[in-house]
């Protein structure tokens, strides 16, 4: 089976694959900054969240110790103490979930879409060039 020939001579298909890895490597570049910027945001909305928990997490300790005094000194008298200790087990609860979902959002930055990309970009060249 013959292949068909390219009517372009080999300077000009080199300046062809030479102008196309060009506007490759720059489409590339951009891939890359606008999934970085992506991850830099998601970095944020991660870091905004485990700080909101941190600072409900505080508040429950607060409420907490104020409970725990106003359960001690009225052993028998099941008032405001534990209706405190109650708010304070739930806000101690939101603090916690709030701050796994912080971790979370943060836990996976890498460009993967990228690093992806770039990678079957190289395999396609290598081909090319054989």
């Amino acid at each position: 089976m013959s292949q068909p020939s390219d009517p372009r001579s080999v300077p000009q298909l080199l300046s062809d694959l030479v102008r196309e890895l060009s506007t490759l490597f720059r489409k590339e570049g951009q891939l890359i900054r606008a999934e970085l910027s992506e991850k830099a945001t998601q970095l944020q909305v991660g870091a905004g969240s485990a700080l909101a928990g941190a600072i409900v997490l505080l508040v429950a300790l607060n409420v907490l110790a104020a409970a725990l005094v106003v359960a001690v000194s009225h052993i028998n008298d099941m008032g405001g103490g534990w209706a405190a200790l109650i708010v304070g087990v739930v806000l101690a609860i939101i603090g916690v979930v709030l701050l796994k979902k912080g971790a979370s959002d943060m836990s996976n930055l890498t460009p993967e879409r990228s690093v992806n990309q770039v990678s079957q970009d190289a395999t396609m060249v290598k081909e090319q060039v054989r």
